[in-house]
């Protein structure tokens, strides 16, 4: 669906942690489905402003997610920049490689870490900007939340135990404010398996695990995710889906 509205005002999208890899592609897709960019990051600051630069209309906003009250300044911040809020996409995440039988070594911090970023972050983000979503909101044109997760939230996988936990937390999450917000505003979930990024190239393993068992025989390219997000942003019925994009590793 196209962004435009009447007039000369675009739909607005925030994408968290937006200066890199899955989140950089997202919001370069939304961008050219033409939307108005709301660039996020914790760091990046450089990077954040030269995308937002790049990109006309956009905004560049540093936040640390990890932070109590954070979530409410990002959230204000694009509202007092752009007027409204039409999709928040939930990228921004972070992750601890822990062997799944080192037990202690998933230490309460390490638990507590993970599950601020990646479950309690994006649940604070939405509570915020639900007002902003419910605004913008159209009969023919709902508003539209997509969480970043893990194929670890499907199958028992990931780099550690509590980073697969979160990221089925989100899942379940993704599925109750489904149900919570509809029908002013869908929630869906993109849970992708190996992304071929800068932080991917030296995962030897995972790399291996993709190229000889998933069917396509290798990981996704950013963009690949960024195309599921475009699609399920571009919908007017989707909600409360769980899209697995892992090149059909969960097959095998």
């Amino acid at each position: 669906m196209n962004a435009r509205l009447q007039g000369n005002e675009k739909r607005v999208a925030l994408v968290t942690g937006s200066t890199s890899g899955i989140g950089m592609a997202i919001a370069q897709r939304l961008a050219n489905d033409g939307f108005t960019i709301a660039f996020h990051s914790k760091s990046s600051v450089e990077t954040g402003q030269g995308l937002a630069a790049a990109h006309p209309g956009a905004s560049y906003t540093q936040a640390d997610l990890s932070q109590e009250g954070q979530a409410g300044h990002l959230v204000s911040d694009v509202l007092a920049r752009h007027g409204r809020l039409d999709v928040l996409v939930n990228n921004a995440g972070i992750s601890a490689v822990i062997a799944h039988g080192s037990l202690k070594a998933a230490t309460g911090k390490v638990w507590r870490d993970l599950y601020e970023v990646n479950v309690v972050a994006p649940w604070m983000l939405v509570a915020e900007a639900e007002a902003a979503l419910r605004a913008a909101s159209r009969a023919d044109c709902p508003s539209c939340i997509v969480n970043i997760t893990s194929h670890a939230g499907v199958r028992p996988k990931g780099a550690s135990v509590p980073y697969a936990a979160s990221k089925a937390a989100l899942n379940h999450v993704t599925q109750l404010l489904a149900l919570a917000l509809s029908p002013a505003i869908r929630v869906n979930a993109i849970a992708p398996g190996l992304v071929d990024t800068p932080l991917t190239r030296s995962w030897t393993a995972a790399q291996a695990l993709w190229n000889e068992r998933s069917p396509m025989r290798r990981g996704a390219q950013p963009d690949e995710v960024a195309h599921v997000a475009s699609m399920l942003v571009s919908s007017t019925y989707l909600t409360g889906e769980i899209i697995l994009c892992d090149g059909g590793l969960n097959l095998t």
